[in-house]
């Protein structure tokens, strides 16, 4: 069992800590939110004031912030870079979805350090970083990958490795696009079969059976009342935020431009969640965006 330093306590970073306590390891926790560390600690985790002191013995370091601005500061550039205070040797996983660009740079200045760093996003959402069933998508090398799959594992069902430093963020940045135009298409279609008087829930369970079926009808469904334990049945509220959702199409977009990739059905899901997050739905989960299509039901 080892001693793991974990920065960031939100939505997907707390329950990942949660496995990793009853999977045996001392973690060591940090958030700028208090209550998410109290919250951490409540569970068994070890308090931390600070990053820096979060890290204090550890042989291991995950990070699970918002954007990659966060993760340059936490590790390169703030005021107290993580990286002058770890030891050669620590392997250190950045679980955040970031830009690839920030990836990579982060890794060469962990290299610099003798650090070990994978990017390391991860997919399954807010249920399953809590039943322990996420999949991770590692870039780094073949051996940076091996030593961080046994850590990974404890949190997760599947550990991929997508290639070098990088990988990772550009894997999860296909997969979410691709996500995103799911859950705009599944949206539309339950919409349009309620307007013609179909049930929702029957709706969703023929099309489960048919050739429309997908991940979002599957486990996600985004109508209120047809599906337990997913936030359509509890207000959108937890899960995937909206904003992040939009964070995350925005880094598609830039992949897109960078390598000549036209993506028009990823602009019109990004064109539609940023038109739900600019009317004020920015905290909800991102299958609110059923709410675009029915304003004047709430979602209902």
């Amino acid at each position: 069992m080892a001693t793991i330093a974990f920065i960031g306590l939100g939505n997907m970073g707390s329950p990942m800590v949660a496995n990793l306590l009853k999977a045996g390891h001392r973690v060591q926790v940090f958030d700028l939110q208090q209550a998410a560390v109290q919250g951490a600690a409540e569970k068994g985790a070890v308090p931390a004031t600070s990053a820096v002191e979060a890290v204090q013995q550890a042989q291991v370091v995950i990070s699970m912030l918002q954007s990659g601005t966060q993760v340059d500061s936490l590790y390169v550039s703030g005021p107290t870079p993580l990286f002058d205070h770890l030891p050669a040797g620590t392997l250190v996983i950045d679980c955040s979805t970031i830009d690839a660009a920030t990836a990579r740079a982060t890794a060469a200045q962990a290299l610099t350090h003798g650090l070990e760093f994978v990017d390391a996003p991860v997919s399954g959402g807010v249920a399953g970083a809590e039943a322990g069933t996420l999949t991770f998508i590692v870039g780094g090398s073949e051996a940076q990958f091996a030593k961080a799959k046994p850590v990974l594992q404890q949190m997760g069902k599947q550990v991929l490795h997508a290639g070098e430093h990088g990988a990772g963020q550009i894997a999860k940045a296909c997969n979410n696009l691709l996500l995103a135009v799911q859950m705009a298409g599944t949206c539309e279609a339950l919409n349009m079969g309620i307007n013609n008087g179909l049930d929702p829930g029957v709706l969703s369970e023929i099309i489960k059976l048919s050739s429309g079926n997908n991940w979002v009808l599957q486990l996600y469904n985004p109508v209120p009342g047809v599906m337990d334990k997913v936030p359509a049945s509890r207000g959108y509220q937890g899960g995937f935020l909206v904003k992040l959702m939009c964070k995350d199409l925005n880094l598609a977009m830039d992949l897109s431009r960078d390598s000549g990739s036209p993506v028009p059905m990823g602009a019109a899901a990004r064109a539609l969640f940023n038109l739900h997050q600019v009317a004020g739905h920015e905290e909800l989960d991102f299958s609110s965006l059923f709410r675009l299509f029915r304003p004047t039901e709430g979602g209902k």
